[in-house]
């Protein structure tokens, strides 16, 4: 199986390299961003006439530069909403949705801390202000320091609608949260402040964080695929109407079994 995946990525890139050159624009999400560019790089190394230019800034940002006309691909970790659609469509550039990866969003604190299991209710009793010390969930004696996305985030979005509103009511981050503008700014956070608390997306998980299990699930690929972990998404790429040239063989070569290895390696989690 190996050697066949191996063949088949082989020939996705000469395939690829035989026929394409230009550039492209790709903006959005920090959560999809690492994927992005490693699948950029070895997509320029097999196509060398093709330049593809990479920005992040959260997947509202996206969605904004796809109605603007200032993107060829968006990456966003979330739907596109009804509203987003309709401008894009209105300026002619209707969205086209393609899912390029599944994803958890996990709970990270610093290895000091000893909790490594929160269930939704008391994570959103953390983010409500409404528990404010770690003793409070079996830790050490200490002021909880919350940390959270800015509302452009695509993992922002996500959470809110899985834990803010985990008891039915639309509930808001308390305004002593730090807001963090990406992803790696969050895991920085977390990993220099012991009394922190955050979230970010399986790829951004490294050994200066410590994952918190959610209901005593476990964030990783199987849990992710048979949807028993509570806070699952898709990682999407939209573009402005059916793809082509170019941008069509880039999002190709990331669903292919190649793009997909990377997926792995990246963190995330490949399609099947």
């Amino acid at each position: 199986m190996k050697k066949i995946i191996a063949l088949l990525a082989v020939l996705t890139l000469s395939f690829a390299g035989s026929a394409f050159a230009g550039s492209l624009q790709v903006k959005g999400s920090t959560t999809v961003l690492p994927l992005m560019q490693k699948c950029a790089e070895a997509f320029m190394k097999a196509n060398p006439g093709v330049s593809i230019s990479i920005s992040g800034g959260g997947s509202s940002n996206g969605a904004k530069a796809l109605i603007d006309g200032t993107t060829d691909i968006a990456m966003m970790s979330r739907d596109m909403k009804s509203q987003e659609i309709q401008r894009a469509t209105d300026n002619g550039r209707k969205p086209v949705q393609f899912v390029v990866s599944y994803d958890c969003i996990v709970p990270v604190v610093h290895p000091g801390n000893k909790v490594n299991n929160l269930t939704q209710m008391q994570l959103l009793g953390i983010y409500t202000g409404k528990i404010t010390n770690w003793k409070e969930l079996g830790g050490e004696d200490g002021k909880i320091v919350v940390i959270s996305r800015d509302t452009s985030s695509g993992t922002y979005d996500c959470w809110k609608h899985k834990i803010m509103r985990a008891d039915g009511n639309k509930n808001r981050v308390f305004a002593g949260a730090l807001l963090q503008a990406s992803n790696g700014a969050v895991a920085q956070a977390v990993s220099k402040n012991k009394l922190a608390i955050g979230y970010v997306g399986l790829g951004y998980l490294n050994s200066e964080l410590q994952a918190v299990s959610v209901d005593g699930i476990k964030a990783n690929a199987a849990n992710a695929l048979n949807k028993t972990y509570p806070i699952s998404r898709g990682l999407n790429l939209y573009t402005p109407g059916q793809p082509s040239g170019e941008a069509k063989a880039l999002i190709d070569f990331m669903l292919s079994p190649a793009g997909q290895k990377l997926s792995e390696e990246v963190g995330f989690v490949p399609l099947h």
